[in-house]
């Protein structure tokens, strides 16, 4: 089914576009939810004397989206999760669980805009995409961890601090003379066997 675009749709078109999409996206999605218009003449027309006014009301969502965008940007959520010695986690984290870490945090995103890519399966952290407008795209972080003080991957890496531990002068010496004496059973046992 043809379709005009009455908002910008990542993956379909900008405002204007007539694209063809299947018939239950346009009638169950696109149609019902005001994002689009049948293609025939009569709309075509309703789209033209209304274009500039949809054009308007996309820039004002947009500035509002790069707004709360900027709000988001380096935004670190933990998620808690059971999981196996290595690291597997016992279900998975959902964009439910990701929406409501975001909450909790003071963020309040729907689940619609939240795009995991892919299911998060383990323990670690990972880069999820917010979608606020199509046009204002933003990542989060989010730290898939076992407990709540568990410490971010990056800091998992970090060397740990050097600890100098200085031995007694007598305990020193007990393991030079060990060492030494280990060295001549050695030398002895290389000396038998030739």
């Amino acid at each position: 089914m043809e379709v005009i675009l009455l908002e910008r749709i990542s993956r379909l078109g900008a405002i204007g576009d007539v694209v063809n999409v299947r018939n239950g996206f346009a009638r169950n999605y696109l149609i019902p939810q005001s994002k689009a218009l049948r293609a025939n003449k009569a709309n075509r027309e309703v789209f033209e004397a209304q274009r500039d006014q949809l054009e308007k009301t996309n820039i004002e969502r947009r500035d509002a989206a790069q707004i709360e965008a900027k709000k988001l940007e380096g935004v670190v959520v933990t998620v808690v999760r059971q999981a196996s010695d290595d690291g597997k986690l016992y279900g998975s984290v959902s964009v439910r669980d990701v929406s409501d870490a975001l909450e909790a945090d003071g963020h309040t995103v729907d689940r619609r805009l939240i795009d995991l890519n892919a299911t998060i399966k383990s323990l670690g952290l990972y880069n999820v995409t917010v979608s606020l407008h199509p046009e204002v795209p933003v990542t989060i972080q989010v730290h898939v961890a076992r407990n709540a003080d568990s410490p971010l991957p990056s800091e998992m890496l970090e060397e740990p601090k050097q600890v100098q531990v200085h031995a007694a002068p007598a305990a020193k010496a007990d393991a030079d003379a060990d060492a030494d004496a280990d060295d001549a059973e050695t030398s002895a046992d290389e000396d038998n066997a030739a």
